[in-house]
C-alpha cells in the first residue's frame, strides 16, 4: 500500500469520529471566516463612506476618545476651504436618532448644509415608474432616507414620518455605494443641530484636495490645516478609518472570538488524533519494526491532521460565505450588515486551519515517533 493511500484509509477507518471532528473544526473555521469577513465588511462600508465623495482628508477634533462624536467649530469649514491645497470642504454632524412610531431605532443620521457639494454625490433612487428628482432641502423638516431604510420603512418620496413628535416630510431617497449610507438619514445640518443640542457645530469636516494631486501633496495639506488650529485633527481617509476605535474595536473582537475557535478547534484535533494513536499502538509497532523511521511516522500522523483540517476549511470556508450571505439579508441586518469575505481572509482561514492541524497532531506524532516496537506489542494484547 503506498503512503498517500495508507494516510487516506487511516482518516476513513473511522468515519462517524472522523465526521464529527470535521464538523467541529468546520465550525471553528466558519466561525473565524464570518467573524474577519463582518470585520472587514464593516470597515470596507466605513471607508465607502469617504471613497463615494472623493474625500482626501477626514478632520475631526484632536483628542477625542470617539471620532465619530467629535465637536467641531461649523466655522472652521470655511477656514479650511480656503487654504490653496483644499478644493472644497464639507461640515457634517453625526447622529443616532430612531423612529419610535415606525419600530426602527439606532438610525445612522447625518446633517448636511442644504447648499453643500455633499448633497449632489448622492444618487437620487426611484421605483418603478417614478422620476428620479434632484436631492435637496426646500424646508426645515425635511429628510433624505437610504435607499436600504426607505425599504425598510415603506416609505417613498413625498411620504411622511414623524420624529419626536413632529412630521417630517422625505424630500427623497438616495443610493450610495456605501451600505451605512444606504442605511442611514439625511437631514439639514441646522435642523439636526436643533435636535442634538449641538448649535454651531459638526462631527467632522470632509475635505477634497486640488488636483493634481502631487505625492507629498496629502501630508502638505494635513500640515496647512492642522496648523488652521492646535485643536483640529487632519487625516488621510485611509488612515483615519484605519485608526477609529470602532474599526479597531471590531477587528480585536473578530480575533478575541477566533481565538477561542482556534483553541476549541485544536483540542478536537488532539483528541482524535491522540485517540487514533492509542488505537493504533500495534499498527504503529509493526510499521517501526519493518523499518519505517521515526520520521516517515510522524509524517503520517501530520499529513492525517492536516488533511482533515483542509478539508474542514473548506467546508467551513463554504458554510461562512452561505451564512453571512444569508445574514446580510436577513430583514434585522439589511443595509446594516454587508460582510466582505475576500481572498486574503479565505487564505487566513487556510492557514488557521493549518495551523490547527500541525497543532493537534504534534504530540500525537511525537508519541507515536517515541514507540519502539516491544513496547508497542507489550501495551497492545
Amino acid at each position: 500500500m503506498r503512503f498517500p493511500s495508507l494516510v487516506l484509509r487511516n482518516i476513513t477507518r473511522r468515519r462517524f469520529r472522523t465526521g464529527l471532528t470535521l464538523l467541529a473544526l468546520a465550525t471553528a473555521m466558519a466561525a473565524i471566516v464570518s467573524l474577519l469577513g463582518i470585520a472587514n465588511g464593516f470597515r470596507k462600508s466605513f471607508a465607502d463612506v469617504y471613497d463615494a465623495h472623493a474625500v482626501d482628508v477626514v478632520v475631526s477634533r484632536q483628542g477625542s476618545a470617539d471620532r465619530l462624536s467629535s465637536a467641531v467649530d461649523a466655522a472652521v469649514v470655511a477656514r479650511i476651504a480656503t487654504l490653496p491645497a483644499v478644493d472644497r470642504a464639507a461640515g457634517v454632524l453625526l447622529d443616532t436618532l430612531s423612529l419610535e412610531k415606525e419600530g426602527v431605532y439606532g438610525i445612522p443620521t447625518m446633517g448636511i448644509a442644504p447648499d453643500s457639494w455633499l448633497l449632489a454625490d448622492f444618487a437620487p433612487a426611484a421605483g418603478p415608474g417614478e422620476n428620479a428628482a434632484p436631492l435637496r432641502f426646500s424646508l426645515a423638516r425635511e429628510i433624505l432616507l437610504g435607499s436600504n431604510l426607505a425599504a425598510r420603512l415603506g416609505v417613498r418620496a413625498g411620504g411622511e414620518l414623524t420624529l419626536f413628535d413632529e412630521a417630517y416630510r422625505v424630500a427623497g431617497v438616495f443610493h450610495s455605494p456605501s451600505v451605512w449610507e444606504n442605511g442611514s438619514m439625511i437631514m439639514p445640518l441646522a435642523t439636526l443641530q436643533g435636535i442634538a443640542d449641538r448649535p454651531g457645530q459638526v462631527t467632522y469636516v470632509n475635505v477634497v484636495l486640488r488636483r493634481p494631486l502631487a505625492a507629498s501633496g496629502l501630508d502638505a495639506a494635513v500640515a496647512q490645516i492642522d496648523a488652521l488650529d492646535p485643536r483640529l485633527l487632519a487625516l488621510g481617509t485611509g488612515e483615519f478609518v484605519q485608526t477609529d476605535t470602532r474599526m479597531k474595536l471590531a477587528e480585536a473582537m473578530a480575533w478575541m472570538t477566533s481565538i477561542v475557535a482556534i483553541a476549541i478547534g485544536g483540542i478536537g484535533t488532539l483528541n482524535t488524533m491522540m485517540t487514533s494513536v492509542l488505537e493504533r499502538t500495534k499498527e504503529i509497532g509493526i510499521l517501526r519494526a519493518i523499518g519505517w523511521p521515526r520520521r516517515r511516522v510522524v509524517a503520517m500522523i501530520l499529513l492525517e491532521s492536516c488533511a482533515l483540517a483542509v478539508c474542514a476549511a473548506l467546508l467551513g470556508a463554504l458554510a461562512a460565505i452561505v451564512f453571512t450571505g444569508l445574514l446580510a439579508r436577513a430583514p434585522a441586518a439589511a443595509g446594516i450588515l454587508a460582510p466582505a469575505i475576500d481572498v486574503s481572509i479565505l487564505v487566513r482561514g487556510f492557514l488557521i486551519a493549518l495551523g490547527i492541524g500541525l497543532l493537534g497532531a504534534w504530540l500525537p506524532a511525537w508519541r507515536a515517533a517515541r514507540l519502539l516496537p516491544t513496547e508497542a506489542f507489550r501495551e497492545q494484547p
